[in-house]
């Protein structure tokens, strides 16, 4: 996505940390007219930023809002690849079919796509997600690991042990995960996860890895049906959450531990994710397509499948399901 002259603008209101920027100099640079340079101020302001400006000296930024633009994202990334190309939306239907396309169009490493709402936003098996508008993380990030078919669903795991670590280091909240896909706080839930695959037989083309969390919702602004099993961070923390800086800190430990998982296996993540497990060792029902079973999670293997220790001993590896603690 090509950055327009706002954009350059902006990022260059963010990079000079206070100090004014010239609106002559920006003019001059960009071949536009002073009253270009204040109009686009202007839509900056509109948009929620506090602009300040000295005379013959130029513009300087007071605040930002909390939105999860491109140049908000910027401010604070430190990765090599991962959220270099930012598709940024204010709403739509879903980030995940945009994501798809963009894929198949050859769009780059860890390019993401976010929206600061979703109309219908999708979780596991379909389900539907509430995405309130400017309050949650909505994103998908494309990723081109060289991995097989096979390796895939470890992604979902691998992805939780990063978002964990990112809430842990901006908030100080330390979630827990409950296989396959949720993280939850104190029993609810805060994340989702879903990755879904473009491949051929032998070889991923892309891995789409949608990422729904709640951040600066109140309590009030759950539907009641949510109200008793999802919180945010801000309920958790107390505070408001800097969603932008929290996108980039997710994106650095993904592309931290996907690499890790790429060149030295899932043991190493296994480890990390059995850490912050909140299923391991409890006493499950495993509700599946065919069957229902109930055991002890005892852990999970190196595929990434749930084991069960039932009643009679038996181990029982679970592919897929949804988990409910008895």
């Amino acid at each position: 996505m090509t950055s327009t002259v706002k954009d350059k603008f902006l990022k260059r209101l963010f990079e000079a940390n206070g100090e004014p920027v010239s609106g002559q100099e920006i003019a001059d640079e960009f071949g536009l007219s002073r009253t270009a340079i204040w109009k686009y101020v202007k839509e900056f302001e509109k948009a929620g930023y506090e602009i300040g400006s000295i005379r013959k000296k130029g513009y300087y930024l007071i605040s930002t809002p909390d939105l999860v633009t491109e140049v908000n994202i910027k401010k604070h990334l430190q990765t090599k690849r991962y959220g270099k190309t930012v598709h940024y939306l204010e709403t739509c239907d879903s980030t995940q079919p945009i994501a798809h396309d963009l894929a198949q169009k050859g769009a780059a490493d860890g390019t993401i796509v976010i929206s600061e709402e979703q109309l219908e936003g999708k979780g596991r098996m379909a389900r539907s997600w509430a995405s309130k508008s400017y309050k949650g993380i909505w994103m998908s990030v494309i990723l081109k690991p060289e991995l097989t078919p096979q390796q895939a669903p470890q992604i979902t795991l691998v992805a939780a042990v990063a978002i964990v670590r990112a809430i842990e280091e901006v908030t100080a909240l330390v979630p827990q995960i409950k296989w396959p896909n949720d993280l939850l706080v104190n029993g609810k839930k805060i994340t989702g996860i879903l990755t879904e695959l473009q491949a051929d037989p032998d070889q991923i083309k892309a891995l789409i890895l949608g990422i729904g969390i709640n951040v600066n919702q109140d309590e009030t602004e759950f539907p009641d049906e949510l109200a008793s099993i999802a919180t945010s961070l801000k309920i958790e923390v107390d505070n408001e959450v800097n969603r932008a800086k929290l996108v980039a800190t997710i994106l650095s430990y993904l592309e931290h531990y996907v690499t890790l998982y790429v060149t030295k296996g899932f043991k190493p993540i296994k480890l990390l994710w059995e850490s912050y497990s909140t299923t391991i060792g409890k006493n499950v029902r495993a509700v599946m397509l065919r069957e229902t079973i109930e055991g002890i999670a005892t852990g999970i293997t190196d595929e990434g499948m749930l084991e069960l220790t039932l009643t009679d001993g038996t181990i029982r590896k679970i592919y897929s399901g949804d988990i409910e603690f008895n």
